[in-house]
């Protein structure tokens, strides 16, 4: 069993950083889950493009408002509390925040910690060794 807490994780090399988002990676492909579990803080009036090329995500929105487009759609969806959305075609996609939002994501397969977006908001696939 594993127990864990934000507390545990927050200002930790698994608590990332960046000018637009935060990421508290609470469980990660080291866990041996299957999947990651991170609580993700995006900022107010950000513009967040990402594509995940490599990995299925489900985001959940516990708290705040904004709205996500579907980059090869142009549909957009608007994002509230109790929210859900599942980047099951490794859809490119912009979260634009109105409010600061709160999110519980889950990635499968799970992420290290150590991916960073590339210029294409894409994680690479790194896989943990045994």
């Amino acid at each position: 069993m594993i127990v864990r807490t934000l507390d545990e994780v927050t200002d930790t090399d698994a608590d990332i950083k960046t000018p637009n988002w935060r990421s508290k990676r609470i469980l990660l492909a080291k866990d041996k889950a299957g999947f990651s579990v991170h609580e993700t803080t995006l900022y107010a009036g950000t513009v967040n493009d990402f594509w995940y090329a490599n990995h299925i995500e489900a985001v959940f929105v516990v708290e705040g408002e904004g709205e996500i487009t579907n980059k090869a759609t142009g549909e957009t969806h608007q994002l509230k509390p109790g929210s859900l959305y599942l980047l099951n075609d490794h859809d490119k996609h912009q979260v634009r925040p109105k409010t600061e939002m709160r999110t519980v994501c889950v990635f499968n397969p799970p992420v290290t910690g150590r991916e960073v977006h590339d210029e294409n908001g894409v994680y690479p696939l790194v896989v943990e060794e045994d």
